[in-house]
C-alpha cells in the first residue's frame, strides 16, 4: 500500500478520496487543510490532521505521495500552489483516474491528474500537469490541454482544441474543434466557443463574447 495525504479537505477531496479507493493501492493517512475548524475531523472517514506545516514531517515520515484535494471554481491559481508546494517538498501526486472514466491508450497524460467518472479522453489528446477533467467531460482526439487547467462537468472539447495552462473550462460549455483557449481564461458554465479565447479573457454566452479580462 502507497501512503497518501491529501491537500485540502473540502468536496473536491472527497471525490478524490473515493476514487483512490475504487482503484486500490493507497493508503489514505490524513488530509491537511488551512482551516482551524477542520481540525481533528474526518472527511469520509480519513482524519484532517492540521494545515500544510505538517508536510515535512509526514515527508520525513515517509509518506512521499499526495493528491490535491481542492478544486477550483473559476481559478486555477489556488489549486497550482498547492501543487507547486507539494512537488517543492519532494511529494510524488498520484495519478486519480476513476475506473468509469474512458482514457485513450495513445493519449498522453502528465503528471498528477484527476480524472473523473464518465470522463472521456480520446484518442493522441494530450494533458499537462495538474488536469482536471471533471464528470462527464470530454475531450477529444488531438486536443492540447495545458498545465493546471481544470476542464468543468459535462464540458465538451471537440478536436484540436488547444487549451493554455491555468484555464478553467466551465460547467458545460463546448468548444469548437481547432479553438484556441488562451492561458488563464475562463470560459463559462454552457458557453459556446466557436473563435479563439485570448489570454486571461473570461467568455460567456452562445455564441461567446468576452466579457471582460482577469
Amino acid at each position: 500500500m502507497i501512503g497518501v495525504i491529501g491537500i485540502g479537505a473540502g468536496g473536491h477531496a472527497r471525490v478524490v478520496i473515493e476514487i483512490l479507493r475504487l482503484m486500490g493501492g493507497y493508503d489514505l493517512a490524513g488530509l491537511l487543510d488551512p482551516r482551524p475548524e477542520l481540525h481533528n475531523t474526518q472527511v469520509l472517514g480519513v482524519p484532517v490532521l492540521g494545515d500544510d506545516s505538517l508536510l515535512p514531517g509526514l515527508y520525513a515520515q515517509g509518506v512521499h505521495h499526495a493528491f490535491i484535494g481542492l478544486g477550483g471554481t473559476g481559478d486555477t491559481r489556488p489549486r497550482r500552489r498547492l501543487y507547486e508546494l507539494a512537488r517543492e517538498q519532494g511529494f510524488e501526486i498520484v495519478a486519480a483516474l476513476h475506473p468509469q472514466a474512458v482514457l485513450s491508450p495513445s493519449a498522453q497524460i502528465g503528471h498528477g491528474p484527476t480524472v473523473m467518472a464518465g470522463a472521456v479522453i480520446n484518442a493522441a489528446a494530450c494533458l499537462g500537469e495538474n488536469v482536471i477533467v471533471n464528470s462527464g467531460a470530454i475531450v477529444e482526439h488531438d486536443c492540447v490541454i495545458g498545465n493546471h487547467v481544470h476542464i468543468a462537468s459535462g464540458a465538451r472539447l471537440a478536436s484540436t482544441v488547444h487549451v493554455g495552462d491555468g484555464a478553467h473550462i466551465g460547467l458545460g460549455a463546448c468548444i469548437r474543434q481547432c479553438v484556441r483557449i488562451g492561458a488563464g481564461a475562463l470560459i463559462g458554465a454552457g458557453a459556446v466557443v466557436v473563435k479563439d479565447v485570448p489570454d486571461d479573457a473570461v467568455v460567456v454566452g452562445v455564441p461567446a463574447q468576452v466579457l471582460r479580462k482577469r
